[in-house]
């Protein structure tokens, strides 16, 4: 072999692992891009305003962002199997607004039940489980034996939900509710209650999504259908039970929200479920299907709980946040589309 054969052969060795690291880093960056742009907004932030960094802002941010999370843990089961749920915040109304009126004290000024006593405050939890359990359930049901697509049968039923939600209530707010259900949105020596119940469901999730069939079923339906229907998958069961999931993540979120607020209005959570959409969306669970991570939904969530706690403490106005909130959406979508057609 001559010396210039050999050094052809060095460059394009070199060359191969040059490529290689290039996209190593690239497949990195796309996992775990979102880390670093948490990390990038706490770093801004925290040097335009130095109490961001303050424990007590720190757990407000992790409070804050407790409900919205929850419910894009059953987003993320949705959108991972190629759907999505629009009726999440109108769930959280109904079941919360359920779970608020068997929680109230006795001695309640507009009592909605007069001749109730203190309940204990697994009633009103299990009942509000059950409403989010049943509107899911009857998601997946009209998308598996109708064939609706998934944004018109939520669709409906998020009107549906707000609807009885109004109809339960006469329009009015119920609140003044019993110390136990006060006591999910309180804190337990410094560690915020709604914190814990996130984690809990955060550790359900995980579990479910990857290291049960279930899970497996979950993205086999997202990724191809016909596929998961050939190799044995009951689509029809699963996507029952991917949408009751999200309705029961609703409703976990709906005791949380009635255990923080101290009162539930059927018009509460308006706009929720596009918050949870962002937060999955941001974490990188693909609108195609197939590809989604607790983790990711997590770490969605708390970009959006940094993002808007930030901008609060810089003074930034609402209806600013929601401007970049949209705008945030949109960006994650379109790097989502790119990806996948750099795939095909």
């Amino acid at each position: 072999m001559t010396s210039d054969s050999k050094k052809l052969m060095d460059q394009a060795e070199r060359s191969r692992l040059a490529d290689n690291k290039k996209t190593k880093v690239k497949a990195l960056l796309q996992k775990y891009g979102i880390i670093l742009v948490l990390l990038f907004l706490i770093i801004v932030i925290s040097t335009i305003q130095p109490k961001f960094l303050s424990s007590t802002n720190i757990f407000n941010v992790l409070t804050q962002s407790s409900i919205f999370g929850i419910m894009a843990l059953g987003m993320t089961l949705v959108i991972t199997s190629k759907g999505i749920d629009i009726s999440v915040g109108s769930v959280l109304a109904l079941s919360g607004v359920v779970a608020a009126s068997l929680a109230q004290v006795s001695s309640a000024t507009t009592q909605y039940y007069p001749s109730l006593s203190d309940m204990p405050v697994i009633l009103p939890i299990i009942a509000a489980l059950l409403v989010g359990l049943l509107m899911g359930s009857i998601n997946g049901g009209l998308i598996a034996f109708t064939g609706i697509p998934a944004f018109i049968a939520t669709l409906g039923m998020m009107t549906i939900a707000r609807g009885l939600a109004l109809i339960y209530t006469g329009g009015k707010p119920i609140s003044q509710f019993t110390p136990d259900m006060m006591f999910i949105g309180s804190k337990v020596g410094f560690f915020p209650v709604p914190v814990l119940v996130y984690l809990i469901m955060i550790a359900i999730t995980w579990v479910l999504l990857g290291y049960t069939s279930f899970g497996k079923n979950v993205y086999a339906i997202g990724g191809n259908i016909k596929a998961a229907e050939i190799s044995g998958v009951n689509v029809k069961k699963n996507l029952i039970l991917i949408y009751g999931y999200a309705g029961l993540c609703a409703a976990v979120a709906s005791i949380v929200f009635a255990g923080r607020v101290g009162s539930v209005h059927p018009g509460a959570a308006a706009g929720y479920e596009l918050t949870a959409i962002a937060a999955t969306t941001i974490g990188g669970t693909s609108h195609y299907g197939g590809i989604g991570t607790v983790w990711g939904a997590v770490v969605g969530a708390l970009v959006l709980g940094v993002l808007r706690n930030g901008m609060t403490l810089m003074g930034i106005e609402a209806y600013w946040q929601q401007i970049v909130e949209g705008v945030i959406i949109i960006v994650a979508v379109v790097v989502d589309m790119r990806k996948n057609a750099r795939k095909k």
